[in-house]
């Protein structure tokens, strides 16, 4: 079969149609185009087939995007082709995929100063300023909670458990400590349960580990800490005859580990797995910990700063985000791990912030000192997919945790909620 879209530039092509999306599938017989054919054009033709084929799903026209060897189609096919040095006398299978919907603004949720990190779980999400608080909202854009206790801007919050009773998270701060709080949900009421001390200067990331019973926080002292998430004392304290100081001293905790190797500020922190850590470092290096060595097991070493790191345990790939502008992908599965796998170029300025989506292993979002969040497909990585626009100063944190909700926060003083429609969607098989 052969089906020609007309068009004024020479040269033709010939293609198969093809998608994991068996709702969408189109004979499967080559099609004759012109070469400069472009998405819209494509989709016309994806459209004019799945008409053609009677496709029940079809109610409206549907948007698509195209993929060539795993890799996002944004300009003229022909083009594509000349760049990557494809011969076009080979039939080039052509991979189609339904285009993810845009994520949609929801609220605004502002802070008295610049915010520095986010995190959702279910439907709270927790947030850190630079006036020293930890916040408490809902995901309607409703403020619970203001959180004192920290001496110096907080940099950074991770959940460790909820349920309907009860929350537990941490906060990490400039003022060298971790905290580590629980919430009574019921009451609405924040006690601190311990303090954990180590640090020799301010605290800029906190991690849960996948089982809930460990924390790990990297440090502008250049070192990266494990504390037990466990709410209480476990660390039987000397007897003092004070009783005031026996229980500040039985709220102290200290850590478990300490981990040193980097030579600049630890500025991101990922569980691999309850034995296994990433970190990223301002002195150029990523590294990854064996917990059961009490070491580093690899390093990869980059030519710019690192500002922060994302691991996805559905791909097993990490994203970084540096000041030259530029998302760096690195896949840990393969043998060739510690070399650039892709790079995404779309910020003006220092990328500040990265988060993978944790239900789509294409996904992630970055947030920039360009004012700027923007969703990716690590298969796009000349373009982004989607902007989100809302922030008018530097974006600061960004967070995908609830697939429902993509959340980022800036020195704006804002915290943008944007409802995401993608949740899992083109899962690989």
């Amino acid at each position: 079969m052969s089906l020609r879209i007309t068009n004024s530039s020479e040269g033709q092509l010939q293609v198969h149609l093809v998608t994991k999306q068996k709702q969408f599938a189109v004979p499967d017989v080559p099609y004759s185009i012109r070469a400069n054919v472009g998405n819209p054009e494509l989709n016309n033709l994806v459209n004019t087939l799945l008409k053609d084929a009677g496709c029940a799903v079809q109610a409206g026209k549907v948007e698509f995007d195209f993929l060539l060897n795993g890799e996002f189609v944004k300009i003229p096919l022909g083009q594509h082709l000349k760049e990557r040095d494809i011969s076009f006398e080979d039939t080039i299978d052509l991979e189609y995929v339904e285009r993810y919907p845009a994520p949609e603004p929801q609220d605004c949720l502002l802070h008295d100063d610049w915010v520095s990190a986010v995190q959702a779980n279910g439907d709270w999400i927790l947030t850190a300023s630079y006036d020293n608080t930890v916040n408490l909202w809902n995901t309607k854009g409703k403020h619970k909670l203001t959180i004192p206790g920290h001496m110096a801007p907080v940099k950074g919050v991770a959940w460790v458990s909820l349920n309907e009773h009860t929350g537990v998270f941490a906060s990490a701060s400039h003022d060298q400590n971790v905290m580590l709080w629980e919430w009574n949900i019921a009451a609405n009421s924040v006690e601190c349960v311990n303090v954990c001390k180590g640090h020799e200067r301010g605290v800029g990331v906190v991690a849960v580990n996948p089982s809930k019973t460990q924390m790990a926080s990297g440090s502008m002292d250049t070192m990266l800490k494990i504390w037990s998430t466990q709410v209480g004392n476990e660390q039987l304290s000397e007897p003092t005859a004070n009783k005031k100081a026996k229980l500040e001293q039985d709220n102290v905790r200290t850590p478990i580990l300490t981990l040193a190797g980097h030579r600049e500020f630890v500025s991101g922190v990922q569980w691999i797995d309850d034995t296994t850590i990433a970190t990223s470092s301002w002195d150029h290096t990523i590294k990854l910990w064996d917990l059961s060595l009490n070491g580093i097991k690899s390093e990869i070493t980059g030519n710019k700063s690192f500002f922060d790191l994302s691991y996805s345990p559905l791909n097993g790939m990490i994203i970084t985000a540096s000041p030259d502008k530029n998302l760096r992908l690195y896949d840990l599965r393969s043998k060739h791990g510690t070399i650039v796998k892709n790079t995404y170029l779309g910020h003006t300025q220092w990328v500040q912030t990265v988060r993978w989506s944790t239900t789509n292993e294409y996904l992630f979002v970055s947030g920039a000192y360009d004012n700027h969040v923007k969703l990716w497909d690590y298969r796009s990585p000349k373009a982004p997919i989607y902007e989100l626009i809302g922030h008018e100063d530097k974006v600061l944190a960004v967070d995908w945790s609830n697939p429902k909700f993509i959340l980022s926060g800036g020195s704006d003083n804002a915290v943008r909620v944007f409802k995401s429609k993608i949740a899992i969607h083109n899962k690989v098989e």
